[in-house]
């Protein structure tokens, strides 16, 4: 292939639907940059996902599909690829595997289009492969392999992902939210959108909050709307240095406050993702699924792995089937604190 052909490669990417897995999927685009320094990358990803692109330096346009997760919605994928045909994509990789996802690069007339096999997309995709699960055992790993033209015999490195950090907008958080930094930052990330069986007790947070103010740290809840609640149970009673922030930020603020923070605390959740890829030590808890499958993106230095590798266990279910959850309540706080401290 010529050098004039690789440098106008242009990519368009179907992004994932899932924060985390966004996050890995710049290991990805990094990847792209690294082999063709000159291309250019444009994702189609939800709504809610393009201010994490926009800190991300390898995108040239995040492209919102206004479409609601699980939603079929036919005509609103034609269109959008009909709209993006004019820019003229040299390339598209389709990273979800369902038959919509492919629909997009196929409309816009994307010249080689890319994804593994699924959902009968033989025809939308024209470069079609076979997922090697051996292989590819993580899922960081198959999103980096779209890289590479021809089949892997094993799996490319997989570089870190690294979100830029506005300090400005941190700057206004904490003058906004009336954030003191006089104390390090613990902060802690108890949702897991997946389900309950990713969710360690909230009673093991607050336990873990209460050894960490005694020793002087500061803890800062970190969450959406939903973990509301669930953040205002853990910092109940503990004084002025437990703050419940969750459903008072947007998500790409969590990028920002994340980095005031020392350390942090998290179920393996998208969030536990944005924290590895800000860069500060994360402790991760691990129940139904496995460090094996998606692990965080960072060096070994910066993390530490809980995860009681039980019998039953990776089971990858939304709620317990054996109904103990035994895998997260034998991880005490105190196993916690001390690898933390």
């Amino acid at each position: 292939m010529s050098d004039v052909i690789e440098k106008s490669r242009r990519y368009l990417i179907v992004g994932p639907s899932w924060v985390g897995d966004m996050v890995m999927a710049q290991s990805l685009f990094i990847t792209l940059k690294n082999i063709y320094p000159d291309c250019v990358i444009d994702v189609v990803a939800p709504k809610w996902s393009l201010p994490i692109l926009e800190r991300m330096p390898q995108i040239n346009r995040g492209i919102a599909l206004p479409v609601g997760h699980g939603k079929f919605s036919l005509w609103i994928r034609i269109k959008t690829g009909l709209t993006l045909r004019k820019q003229g994509y040299t390339h598209a990789i389709v990273l979800p595997r369902s038959w919509k996802s492919a629909l997009i690069p196929f409309f816009a007339k994307a010249r080689v289009r890319t994804g593994y096999r699924g959902e009968m997309r033989y025809g939308l995709l024209n470069d079609v492969r076979k997922l090697d699960k051996n292989t590819l055992k993580k899922t960081v790993q198959r999103y980096v392999a779209h890289a590479r033209d021809a089949k892997l015999d094993s799996a490319l490195e997989t570089p870190f992902p690294r979100l830029e950090v506005d300090t400005l907008n941190r700057e206004r958080l904490i003058e906004a939210l009336a954030l003191d930094l006089a104390r390090p930052v613990i902060a802690m990330m108890p949702g897991a959108e997946y389900g309950p069986a990713k969710q360690w007790p909230e009673k093991y947070y607050k336990d873990l909050a209460a050894l960490l103010l005694a020793k002087g740290y500061q803890v800062w809840v970190i969450g959406s709307g939903k973990e509301k609640a669930l953040g205002q149970i853990i910092i109940e009673g503990l004084g002025q240095y437990a703050t419940n922030l969750c459903g008072k930020t947007e998500l790409v603020d969590a990028v920002d406050l994340l980095s005031c923070a020392e350390q942090a605390v998290t179920n393996d959740s998208g969030l536990m993702h944005v924290a590895a890829a800000v860069g500060i030590k994360i402790n991760v808890i691990y129940g139904s699924s496995t460090p094996d499958y998606t692990p965080p993106l960072c060096s070994g230095k910066n993390m530490e792995i809980f995860y009681k590798k039980l019998s039953c266990s990776p089971c990858f279910k939304r709620v317990c089937p054996l109904g103990h959850t035994n895998c997260l309540r034998e991880i005490t706080a105190e196993d916690v604190f001390e690898r933390l401290c």
